[in-house]
C-alpha cells in the first residue's frame, strides 16, 4: 500500500493559539452540543447540531446580504451581485440539510421532544432578522425577544432600515429609473405593498435586459434568493409534518397550518408581477 510521507515542511511544533483547533475555536464549538435528555437519546445529537448548523449558515447569510447592502449603496453592483450569489449557494447548503433530518422518524423524536420545552426554531433571532431584511417586517415579532436584549436591540435596528430589496429601488431611482417617491420614502418599520409603477420600472427592464443589463441580472439575483427561501420554507413545513404530523408546535404555534401560513408570504413580489407582463404592448 502507497504511504504519503509527511513533508518536513509541515509544522508540527504548534500551540493551542495557532493552531487549527485555536484558529476555528473548536473547543467552544465542538463543547456546544449538551443533550438534556437522560439517559442521551442517540437522536438528540442529530436534532442539535442540524439546528446549530443552520444557525452558522444563517449568520453567513446575514453577513453576505449585509454586504451586498453596503455596495449597493454605493452603485457597487457587481459586487454586491457577487454576495448575492453566495447567498444563493448558502440557501442551497440549508435546504440540503433537511434531508438529513427527513432521517429522524417519529418515533425517534418523540423520546426526547419534551426536553427542550418551549424552545422553537420560530424563536431564532438570526431567521428574524433574515425575513426583516428581505422585507417581511413585523413590530409585533420583537415581543418575542424583550428576555433577549442584544438580540432585541439588533432586530429594531434591522426592522427600521431598508431591506435588500428596498436599497435595489433606491439605486434605480438614483439611475434615474421612475421609481415612486413613496416605495422609498417610508416607515421602513412596515412591510411594502405591491406597487404598480414599480412594476412598470421592472418592465422597463425585463423588456430591455441589453441596456439594462445590471439591473436585470441583480433582479433575477433577487428572485432565485426569494425562490429559494420558498423551497427552503416549505421543505420545514414536509419535514415537520413527516416527523409530529398536525400535532401543535414546541413553542406554542398550530404546527404544520402555521408553517403553511409562512408560504403564503412572497418576497419581492412585484418580481413576480412583472413576469405576467413581460412580453405585452
Amino acid at each position: 500500500m502507497f504511504k504519503r510521507k509527511l513533508e518536513k515542511s509541515i509544522h508540527t511544533k504548534l500551540s493551542r493559539d495557532d493552531d487549527y483547533t485555536g484558529y476555528l475555536q473548536l473547543d467552544t464549538l465542538l463543547d456546544a452540543q449538551k443533550p438534556l435528555s437522560d439517559p442521551p437519546h442517540h437522536d438528540e445529537m442529530l436534532f442539535i447540531i442540524q439546528h446549530q448548523v443552520a444557525e452558522l449558515w444563517m449568520k453567513l447569510l446575514i453577513h453576505e446580504i449585509g454586504q451586498a447592502i453596503a455596495y449597493m449603496q454605493k452603485n457597487e453592483m457587481p459586487p454586491a451581485v457577487k454576495n448575492l450569489a453566495r447567498v444563493r449557494h448558502v440557501q442551497n447548503q440549508l435546504y440540503n440539510q433537511w434531508g438529513v433530518l427527513d432521517t429522524l422518524t417519529p418515533s425517534e423524536y418523540v423520546q426526547f421532544r419534551h426536553v427542550f420545552g418551549k424552545a422553537s426554531g420560530f424563536q431564532s433571532a438570526q431567521y428574524r432578522i433574515l425575513e426583516f431584511m428581505l422585507g417581511n417586517k413585523s413590530r409585533t415579532m420583537l415581543s418575542v425577544y424583550e428576555h433577549q436584549p442584544e438580540w432585541h436591540a439588533k432586530l429594531s435596528e434591522v426592522l427600521a432600515s431598508p431591506s435588500l430589496y428596498e436599497e435595489f429601488l433606491m439605486y434605480l431611482a438614483r439611475q434615474g429609473l421612475p421609481v415612486p417617491a413613496h416605495a422609498i420614502d417610508r416607515d421602513f418599520r412596515t412591510m411594502r405593498e405591491p406597487d404598480e409603477d414599480v412594476v412598470a420600472v421592472l418592465k422597463t427592464i425585463y423588456d430591455d435586459p441589453r441596456t439594462y443589463w445590471v439591473e436585470y441580472e441583480t433582479s433575477e439575483a433577487l428572485m432565485d434568493i426569494a425562490n429559494n427561501f420558498q423551497f427552503w420554507r416549505f421543505h420545514h413545513l414536509k419535514t415537520v409534518e413527516r416527523i409530529i404530523g398536525h400535532k401543535r408546535g414546541s413553542g406554542g404555534s398550530s404546527g404544520v397550518s402555521f408553517l403553511q401560513k409562512a408560504i403564503e408570504i412572497e418576497f419581492f413580489p412585484e418580481l413576480i408581477q412583472v413576469r405576467t407582463q413581460i412580453g405585452e404592448d
